[in-house]
Parts: structure tokens; sequence; C-alpha cells
């Protein structure tokens, strides 16, 4: 069914609205960024972004920040996360306390 058949039809923004929405998407890039940067030079460490997370990351897939980590690629990651029982499409704010310990702990052995 077609958005004419049912009559729902999407609020329209004006530019400035859009604009704004680029700008913040852009923002968030940005950010995400820069913390896998971050994480991949060691200055931070997944742990300490699992404890308090930025909102820019509450939407990034763990499968995502695993990567970022040295010496972890796309197979190496989707082990790890097969190994902790995540799925690979889970968000940062979508992993349970226990997912998180369970993570972190097969990372530091």
């Amino acid at each position: 069914m077609s958005k004419a058949e049912t009559g729902i039809s999407t609020p329209s923004r004006t530019l400035e609205q859009r604009r704004q929405s680029l700008a913040l998407a852009n923002e968030v890039r940005t950010a995400r960024s820069r913390l896998k940067e971050q994480l991949k030079q060691g200055v931070v460490s997944l742990g300490s972004l699992f404890e308090n997370y930025p909102p820019c990351l509450a939407t990034v897939k763990v499968s995502e920040l695993v990567r970022a980590l040295p010496g972890y690629g796309r197979v190496r990651a989707d082990k790890l996360l097969t190994e902790c029982r995540i799925s690979p499409n889970k968000t940062v704010a979508g992993l349970t306390p226990r997912q998180r310990q369970t993570l972190l702990e097969t990372l530091s052995r």
C-alpha cells in the first residue's frame, strides 16, 4: 500500500528544520568517528564507554565498536559477539548489564 492509498502523509518540514536536522546528524557522525578513533588508538576503553556512554553512541551497533578495537575485524568481532550471545545488530543502549559484563570479560582474556 502506498501513502496515497492509506491517506497517511509525512509531516512537511521547513528548510530551516531540515538544515538543523542535517547539522545535528553531521555532529553525531563526527563525534562517533572521533570516539571510534580513540578506541582504535587506545585512548579510551570500551569499558569506560559502556559505563557512561555519550548520547551519540546510544544507537551505535556494538559490532561497530568492537571492530574499532585494534586487532578486531568483521570476522573476529562476529565470533566474539556470538561467543557472548550478543546479536550483531544490538545497539549500545540495548545491551543488558549482563551482556556488557560478559563482553568486557571476554575481551580481557
